[in-house]
Formats: structure tokens, sequence, C-alpha cells
């Protein structure tokens, strides 16, 4: 382990998670954003659903772990939503049996400590003809059809579980021209879609109530040396700056 110690940020689930910190992409601002106040660890299997996730939870997420995540961020949902292949196998996870084990997933994370928050990212819109267009026939059965009842019951689980929650269902389709702008592929995120997330995410972060607070002004900057130039900026400003732009792009608003 290398130290002193922070709080942990664990990113936890499926492709969206995993290509997260691709240049401009949610993670990588996120990490950037907490670089001297949180560690943000990445824990993403592209082409996983929500059962995936449960098998692999104690491995993840040990309980009698040392060190237990202050926030774990979670997204699955998008490849559970994928019609039934008529072979019977497939990512498709039928909608009762993916919001139990979106359940077993919350309730598990909740239960590794007093002070482990959880988040969960709901599905977000596709775009249909995108995706024709990049993959051909290679990948069938996505559709906003299918995946918005797994969105909203993601949501209404959420509340029901006392799991704080990020609708990007609706966050992304508020975007004007939503459809040519946040998709590298018809699924995956465009560094306009990941402004929206980091958007979304801090949003929830700083008005949740949580004890301590893990927003990134709440958190103390890590080693907060300066050089006492009488006049100038002192590090620690130039470092809350910095990360006030990162998080507010141009086309952001400052949280």
């Amino acid at each position: 382990m290398v130290g002193p110690g922070r709080p942990q940020i664990v990113l936890f689930g499926s492709s969206i998670v995993q290509y997260s910190f691709i240049n401009g992409g949610w993670g990588a601002t996120l990490a950037d954003v907490y670089s001297r106040t949180a560690d943000i660890i990445l824990r993403g299997y592209g082409g996983w659903n929500s059962r995936f996730a449960v098998k692999v939870l104690d491995q993840v997420f040990p309980k009698d772990a040392v060190v237990q995540p202050s926030l774990v961020i979670v997204y699955f949902g998008g490849n559970d939503s994928k019609a039934p292949h008529p072979s019977g196998h497939g990512p498709h996870v039928p909608l009762p049996e993916f919001i139990e084990n979106m359940r077993k997933i919350g309730e598990h994370l909740l239960s590794l400590s007093d002070e482990t928050r959880v988040i969960f990212l709901s599905p977000p819109p596709i775009n249909e003809t995108q995706i024709e267009l990049v993959f051909g026939g290679a990948i069938k059965g996505r559709s906003n059809e299918d995946c918005r009842p797994y969105a909203e019951a993601l949501l209404n689980l959420c509340s029901e579980i006392n799991v704080k929650s990020v609708d990007l269902w609706n966050a992304i389709q508020q975007q004007d021209d939503w459809l040519n702008t946040c998709f590298t592929d018809g699924i995956h995120f465009t560094a306009k879609a990941s402004e929206i997330v980091v958007k979304e995410v801090l949003k929830v972060v700083k008005e949740a109530d949580w004890k301590p607070s893990l927003h990134w002004k709440s958190l103390p900057i890590e080693f907060p040396f300066d050089f006492g130039v009488p006049n100038s900026l002192s590090l620690s400003e130039i470092e809350l700056r910095r990360n006030e732009q990162l998080e507010s792009p141009p086309s952001a608003t400052l949280l």
C-alpha cells in the first residue's frame, strides 16, 4: 500500500466503467479532480451484466478488508436489458432478476462499513442507428424501448434501499443533439457524455448529507506545503482553481 491513506472511491461496472479512463472519460476526470484528495480505483468489466457482478462481490469487495471504500459508484444494466438470445445464452437478465441482483450489490456494499457510501448509475439511452452503422449485425437486441424499464426500476430501487442514484437515462437526453454528440459507437460515451456523468455524480456527492462529505472541496488536500511567496497564490489555491476548471468545462456548470 502507498501512503498516506486516502479515501477510496471505487468505480464498479461493465464497459461504461472499464472505458471511463480513456482520454476525456468520466473516470479519468474524476481521478484528476480527486488527484490530491482521494484514490479513484477502477473495477470495470466490459460485457458484464449484474449476474456476473453478484458472483464476484465477495472477491472485489471482501467484508474483512482492512480498508473499505468510502464511495462505490456502480453501473450495470445496459447489457442486462439486451433482448434474450434464441439460444438462451447472452448477457440478457430478466428485469426482476436484475433488480434483485442490484439489491444484493447495494446491500453488500452498504454493509462494508458504516461510512461506505453508494451511488448507482442508471442505464443511459443508446443510439440505435449508430449501433447498426458501427457494428452491423454483430450487435443485435439493443433498444431504448427495452432499456428504459431497467433504468426506471433501478431508480425506484435506489429510493427503497437508501442508495443515491444518477439518472443518466434523462440527463443525457436533456442535452441538445444528444444522439449525435454523446456516443462513440451508439453505446459508449464520448467526452461530451462523460462531462454529463461527472457533473451529475459530483452534484449527488455535493448534495448528499454524508458525514464526512466526500465532495472534493470538502476533503483535505494532501501535503499542503507552500513556498510562502508574498502576494501570490498558494499551491492549495492553485489546486482548487485547477479542479474547478476540470469539474466545469465550457459545456458544464460549476458544482
